[in-house]
């Protein structure tokens, strides 16, 4: 699987190049299974293998109760979690399922 390239963003965490992408609209799953938080994908820019998918604790401000208290996903937000995942066991680089986390108290947690 990888992530459609329209909408996305370029980083470069520990000299290893990244695209990102927040979803626009809150999906079925983000509004009624997540309490309507954002996702965020994440794959290597040059060697495509394994999309990170990350559900942040962000308010997603199209989900199932709207709010007024965004808080955005920032640049610097999602290069920690990148390390995070990779600490976790996230192989970029190499073609595999998706790999899931969870953010929780600022920290990144794999889903199984």
């Amino acid at each position: 699987m990888s992530i459609p390239k329209k909408g996305t963003r370029k980083i470069i965490v520990d000299r290893e190049p990244f695209i990102w992408l927040i979803r626009r609209q809150a999906t079925y799953t983000q509004a009624y299974y997540d309490c309507g938080n954002l996702h965020v994908a994440v794959e290597h820019s040059e060697k495509r293998g394994s999309v990170l998918v990350i559900l942040t604790d962000r308010p997603h401000p199209q989900g199932l109760t709207p709010t007024n208290k965004v808080k955005p996903v920032t640049p610097s937000d999602t290069a920690q979690w990148i390390r995070q995942a990779v600490q976790l066991g996230w192989q970029p680089r190499r073609s595999g399922i998706t790999f899931n986390v969870q953010i929780a108290g600022g920290r990144a947690e794999k889903i199984y």
